[in-house]
C-alpha cells in the first residue's frame, strides 16, 4: 500500500486560481506573468486580477491558470514562492 500513488483532490485538467503577494513594485505582476506563462503558455496576463493592501505597500494578484497536472502545479509553486519578490502563493 505504501508504494500506492496519492489521489489527487484536484481534477485535471483545470482552471486553477493562484493567489500570489509581495511588495508593490512597478515590475511585480510583468514579473509574476512572467513565470507563470513559463508554466502555463496559454495564460493571458490580461487575466490577472490585483488588489493593494489598504496602505498599498503590498499587492495581491489573482492568477487562474491552466493546469494540466500535479507537478506543473508544484513546479509553478516552487518558482513563484522561491522569487525574491514574492511573499505568500496560496
Amino acid at each position: 500500500m505504501a508504494d500506492e500513488p496519492k489521489a489527487s483532490l484536484i481534477e485535471f485538467p483545470c482552471a486553477f486560481p493562484l493567489k500570489i503577494m509581495g511588495v508593490k513594485v512597478d515590475a511585480f505582476a510583468q514579473t509574476v506573468a512572467e513565470v507563470v506563462l513559463r508554466h502555463d503558455a496559454s495564460f493571458d496576463p490580461a487575466t490577472i486580477e490585483m488588489r493593494p493592501s489598504s496602505r498599498g505597500t503590498y499587492l495581491s494578484l489573482t492568477c487562474t491558470v491552466w493546469a494540466v497536472s500535479q507537478p506543473q502545479l508544484d513546479d509553478l509553486y516552487r518558482e513563484l514562492s522561491s522569487h525574491p519578490m514574492v511573499k505568500v502563493v496560496l
